[in-house]
């Protein structure tokens, strides 16, 4: 049972806080490339309860600082890209990407006192479609070599949406392989050929089998949950019959990613970031290991489906998501469209905009959230002591960081733990760009729960 002084351990993320620290430990997506696509790459950024402005300067430099002036406090969201930086429109005072104030309009002539003037600024890394953001202490860690990261530009679509609630309820959905039986469940098997860049629409690994009906006929699965060198991996065994097995895989990547299989083909590596303590950004990079991603399409699919600027999804609380009692009734188990990102975000909010787990009853099909909640508790404390973050390593050690192997497959009850991973390799080998010959079985100790 969770205290509500270990609850506010886990959702309170703002400066000063354990659980603020521990994420700003690590890169976090601050915003999408496309969001600075127009005229003016000047936006507004609220991340970890901070206030913040982004910019992308002439010579495409990405800067993030403190949203108002250090001077007199007036918002740089307003302020003109120029000079090799954002200049404050109150006084003149030019700030370069790293925060330097490298010029004062209205200061004497031959003034000094811009070399003692700096704006609190983060460092900025781009990756695929997302701007990466360090707010931590010190010198930033590498960025590991994750499959989304390395895969070229061609093959990736990154997209996000907005969450009315706290980012822990939004990572906790992720790592809770059972719920997809359910809150995913469709009575209608579309042919998934018509259904590109659409999670759970495919066919199940190598077979003719659709996930839907696979998730839909075997609701009681088995959870495997290893420790490894990036988070923990989350394994769904679904009998399937005498001699075959259904493995899915996916992972939590410390300390708020996840990689899960959209299809055969795409896996989905999704972070959940706190703008504040109640509303979240979960990012998402589409990677492909194969054809280069239709990405058109894909954004035209999501965008119909939200609200622009906010990302918000047309479906929400203000209208029930949508809800239709027929529709639950003979076509979709929610009632609340084929969307599964609807669903979801209902799943998530319904909690409230910090979920009391006071009074819930976790069962023994919550294995990963209860491995996650001791490893963020682990790495809190760690912080609060001194010590070094968990799963932070050096440039050498991040290199070997790749994957993590996200995949559906069908395996033997004697040889599954090897049947996914020669699958898997599979996939990998045939893919059009480097993977790395790390072995995707990462050693580590492990907790299970079988039904």
């Amino acid at each position: 049972m969770v205290t509500q002084e270990q609850n506010n351990r886990l959702t309170q993320t703002g400066a000063g806080t354990s659980g603020g620290a521990l994420l700003r430990s690590y890169w976090q997506p601050a915003a999408l490339v496309e969001e600075l696509e127009q005229s003016r790459p000047v936006i507004a950024v609220t991340l970890l309860g901070e206030e913040l402005v982004l910019f992308r300067d002439e010579f495409g430099r990405y800067g993030l600082m403190e949203r108002h002036c250090t001077h007199r406090g007036a918002d740089l969201c307003f302020g003109r890209l120029e000079g090799g930086g954002l200049r404050c429109t109150f006084h003149g005072w030019l700030f370069d990407a790293d925060g330097r104030c490298i010029e004062q309009g209205a200061e004497p002539v031959g003034s000094k006192f811009h070399l003692n003037v700096s704006q609190k600024a983060y460092p900025c890394v781009e990756r695929n479609g997302i701007v990466f953001a360090y707010l931590g202490e010190g010198e930033p860690p590498p960025v590991p070599s994750l499959d989304a990261f390395a895969a070229p530009e061609s093959h990736t679509f990154a997209f996000k949406g907005l969450l009315e609630c706290n980012w822990m309820q939004a990572m906790e959905v992720g790592i809770d392989p059972s719920h997809a039986s359910f809150l995913h469940r469709f009575f209608i098997d579309e042919d998934p050929d018509e259904q590109y860049g659409k999670q759970f629409r495919d066919k199940a690994a190598d077979s003719d089998i659709p996930i839907t009906r696979l998730l839909r006929d075997y609701p009681r699965p088995s959870i495997k949950v290893d420790k490894t060198d990036f988070g923990l991996r989350l394994i769904t065994l679904r009998q399937i019959s005498d001699d075959q097995l259904h493995v899915r895989v996916t992972n939590c990547v410390f300390p708020n990613a996840i990689t899960i299989p959209m299809s055969r083909d795409m896996v989905i590596t999704q972070w959940h970031v706190p703008i504040n303590d109640t509303t979240t950004y979960w990012y998402a990079i589409f990677t492909s290991f194969t054809d280069e991603v239709d990405r058109e399409t894909m954004r035209e699919q999501r965008v119909a489906q939200i609200e622009l600027p906010s990302y918000r999804s047309k479906l929400n609380k203000s209208n029930n998501y949508g809800f239709d009692p027929a529709q639950q009734a003979t076509e979709v188990y929610t009632g609340m469209g084929y969307d599964i990102n609807v669903h979801d975000q209902w799943a998530v909010e319904s909690l409230g905009p910090i979920a009391d787990r006071t009074k819930e009853h976790l069962s023994k099909l919550d294995i990963g959230i209860v491995q996650f909640r001791r490893l963020f508790e682990a790495g809190m404390a760690a912080l609060d002591n001194g010590e070094s973050p968990p799963l932070r390593y050096s440039e050498a050690e991040s290199a070997t960081i790749i994957g993590p192997a996200a995949t559906d497959a069908f395996g033997h009850p004697d040889s599954w733990a090897d049947d996914w991973i020669g699958w898997e390799k599979q996939r990998r080998e045939r893919a059009p760009w480097s993977l790395g010959d790390r072995d995707l079985a990462t050693p580590g100790s492990s907790a299970s729960h079988s039904e």
